[in-house]
């Protein structure tokens, strides 16, 4: 009977202690509005970002990018020369990938897969134009936009305590 007791007190111990080092493992359920939120931050506090497409062998080609201000949507707009490669390549294939970091000061990183259009609207062009712009001869012609929709984002945010999960890794996400 001892035996018994003490067996059924070390299987409560073992469940017990299981159940509560999986809770403090588990990566907490993160609502939509704090991913936006945290990534917005990262992105606005990041002047460059890498810009990833694919070309026409199947090789992902990664860039530095300047993009405009991020909207709140997390829709990008970059301008791009338009006999760049990038853009040859979005137009046989709109899957890109941007991501955002400052490992500097390491806060986190944000990275957002989308679909990309090559956008040739020389009035848009114009609104959205850049001051160093004017040293570029013609540049009204040189230049069209990069439109990225987001798919899905997912999002290392240490100061909203957006971490990845201890197990799989993967930074809380979502869709759009």
């Amino acid at each position: 009977m001892k035996s018994n007791i003490v067996y059924l007190t070390f299987a409560c111990l073992i469940t017990t202690s299981t159940s509560f080092y999986s809770e403090l493992n588990a990566q907490t359920p993160v609502n939509r509005d704090t991913i936006i939120l945290a990534a917005l931050e990262i992105i606005k506090e990041t002047t460059y970002c890498g810009l990833v497409t694919i070309d026409s062998s199947g090789q992902p080609q990664i860039r530095t990018m300047n993009p405009f201000p991020v909207e709140d949507n997390l829709v990008i707009w970059f301008a791009t020369s338009r006999s760049s490669r990038k853009v040859r390549e979005i137009n046989n294939n709109p899957k890109v990938c941007v991501y955002f970091a400052d490992h500097l000061i390491a806060k986190g990183y944000v990275n957002i897969n989308g679909s990309a259009a090559v956008i040739d609207d020389k009035d848009l062009l114009i609104k959205m134009k850049r001051d160093y712009w004017n040293g570029i001869p013609d540049w009204q012609n040189k230049f069209v936009l990069l439109k990225i929709v987001p798919i899905s984002v997912e999002v290392i945010n240490y100061k909203h305590g957006l971490n990845n999960d201890p197990d799989t890794f993967r930074a809380p996400s979502i869709l759009f």
